[in-house]
């Protein structure tokens, strides 16, 4: 079908592109439209140069030398505004993964007591090999027993104040050293966000160099502490991911069963919704509806969850959330916590579709909430379940448009997967880039934003990366648009250099390797810090980049700066000041970074 320019120009993706064409058709709104809608965008916000902390604004200074306000009412000048506003990211991004660090850390404290509605100890190797890391007995007890003792030391970590995070100390001594000497290595997880909260409080911090270091101070926290908690003990409940063999894009869904999405970032809701949805009766119910199964699939870092791990299909990444209840087919979208769009709810009421929230943290508009507690975990998920079964036989035939398109993928590599491909040790993937057939490693991440035609960036970035021999790790939405352009299956192999195809193929893997979700960020960390112990250097010696392609959001704004402590910092101790998606003019950076914090970020970097 020939689409016009307007639907082509927003993405890539053809079954995206049928699904817009549809939404029209329709008289829909999609995120695309409302980003329109907004244009132009504030100069001033893009640019970081507005400020609304205190009731004496909002101020915004003048991005122009020669006219305009160089400060606001307090006197804070540009570089102060935009280090106060990024800082303010940054604690919003960190609290958020770090909660869901806590409550993984909830979960498996419920488990331990049994007290969990359904949820088991799957990876007990795993759970003695961090009881290990924190010096908890492991000898002569039963895993409820270590269990109970490790999540309480994980929560203890939120609330430390003097240090270190335990996890801390698996990145190289010449990081941690670092770090000390920066004055940012990080010394409890919520102390370090709620000091940014503090001191972006109008009239306490207003040096921009200090301030970027609390950041990443903060930052730290995320990466090496509650996003690493995340990731960690999911892996104890839920099994460490292995690689397995799914498909990606609105085409997993199917005409004839009983459609449920699974939407959001936190596992311990989607883990029960795939259990639920195995449950007998309600297989039974399903075709006495008419329905010949039920289908769950996934959309953003939920979806990751269970195909990493079950192999359940993803349905789509952020911009595609909205596209998937436009198909008409989805019986159920069941979202918990981030990402997720308010605008769900009236959209899914102009379908069948149930719009169901589960988190007390997160209410929509137009949502049926169902509030998930881990006590009563698997009787709530067949609630839900059954909620989505009784729907399916009000969806309207006439309405249904499901897009052919999906993609065979392969997902699963978590540190111990990848290791196990190695054949138990790092010495083949060492050897390949000593040898130069494997030049670098690089993590690609991030999301989709409305500002830039998606998953181009994602997948032309990577197909460069690959076709000059570099191994790419991905996590998060960045995973899934590289899955929907085939990129993650080992015949990817074919799209890629000399050294780096012939690595895979000998080993049968793709060329980008799947790594999870957006916390599991966390697991690239442990990669790059497990290679730089075993040649005895530092993280930002190693041949590795990062970048997080399109992110619109505050996890973003949390952990580039992670990556930045890990990989950016050389020998040169040069600091670089960049804003995504913003094209600056000729000496603007004279905005974010003055002649005096230049100077003295030189100095102490």
């Amino acid at each position: 079908m020939a689409y016009s320019e307007k639907i082509l120009s927003r993405s890539i993706d053809p079954a995206t592109h049928m699904m817009l064409q549809r939404a029209e058709e329709l008289g829909l709104e999609t995120a695309w439209d409302r980003y329109e809608k907004m244009l132009p965008q504030c100069g001033f916000g893009e640019l970081g140069l507005c400020c609304r902390h205190c009731n004496m604004g909002p101020c915004r200074i003048s991005p122009f030398e020669e006219e305009g306000p160089k400060a606001g009412i307090c006197g804070a000048t540009a570089d102060i505004i935009v280090a106060r506003g990024l800082l303010r990211m940054i604690a919003a991004g960190a609290a958020s993964h770090s909660d869901h660090g806590r409550d993984i850390a909830h979960t498996l404290l419920l488990t331990a007591e049994g007290k969990a509605g359904g949820y088991q100890i799957k990876d007990e190797a795993k759970l003695k090999a961090l009881a290990a890391e924190y010096g908890i007995p492991a000898d002569g007890r039963s895993k409820e027993e270590i269990a109970l003792d490790l999540a309480r030391a994980a929560y203890a970590e939120f609330g430390k104040q003097e240090g270190p995070i335990r996890f801390t100390r698996r990145a190289p001594e010449r990081r941690v050293a670092l770090w000390q000497s920066l004055g940012i290595e990080p010394r409890g997880i919520d102390r370090e966000i709620v000091e940014i909260m503090h001191r972006t409080h109008m009239g306490v911090d207003n040096d921009p160099v200090n301030l970027i270091l609390q950041g990443l101070r903060a930052s730290v926290a995320d990466g090496w502490g509650g996003s690493m908690i995340a990731t960690e003990l999911s892996d104890v409940l839920f099994g460490t991911p292995t690689p397995i063999r799914s498909e990606a894009n609105l085409g997993v869904l199917k005409a004839d069963e009983v459609n449920i999405i699974v939407h959001g970032h936190e596992p311990t809701l989607s883990q029960m919704i795939l259990a639920a949805s195995q449950d007998p009766e309600l297989l039974a119910l399903a075709r006495k509806f008419g329905a010949k199964g039920i289908n769950v699939a996934g959309i953003c870092c939920t979806g990751n969850e269970v195909l990493m791990r079950h192999g359940i299909p993803i349905a789509g990444n952020f911009l595609q959330q909205e596209l998937a209840i436009i198909t008409g087919a989805v019986e159920a979208m069941i979202v918990d916590v981030q990402c997720i769009f308010p605008a769900l709810g009236a959209l899914a009421g102009c379908f069948h579709t149930k719009f169901i929230s589960t988190s007390p943290k997160a209410k929509f508009p137009g949502a049926t909430h169902i509030e998930f507690h881990e006590e009563h975990a698997y009787d709530i998920a067949v609630k839900i379940v059954r909620t989505a079964v009784e729907n399916y036989r009000f969806r309207k035939a006439p309405q249904v448009r499901i897009p052919e398109e999906k993609t065979a993928c392969m997902a699963g590599f978590s540190v111990e997967a990848i290791v196990a491909a190695l054949g138990g040790t790092l010495d083949p993937l060492l050897v390949a880039i000593k040898s130069g057939a494997i030049k670098g490693i690089a993590a690609v991440v991030g999301c989709n934003n409305p500002k830039i035609q998606q998953d181009y960036g994602h997948v032309r970035l990577v197909e460069e990366l690959i076709r000059n021999d570099v191994l790419v790790v991905t996590t998060g939405c960045n995973a899934m648009a590289t899955a929907k352009a085939g990129l993650m299956v080992p015949e990817a192999a074919e799209r890629a250099g000399a050294g780096l195809k012939a690595v895979c193929q000998a080993l049968g893997i793709p060329p980008v390797l799947h790594m999870g979700s957006c916390v599991d960020i966390s697991r690239i960390l442990v990669a790059c810090a497990a290679i730089a112990n075993a040649l005895g250097v530092d993280i930002s010696d190693l041949p590795a980049a990062g970048a997080a392609v399109g992110a619109p959001g505050a996890q973003a704004a949390a952990m580039a700066p992670v990556e930045a402590t890990a990989v950016s910092f050389r020998k040169s101790r040069r600091v670089r000041c960049f804003f995504p998606s913003i094209d600056l003019p000729p000496d603007s950076g004279k905005l974010f970074c003055s002649e005096t914090s230049r100077a003295r970020a030189s100095t102490l970097l």
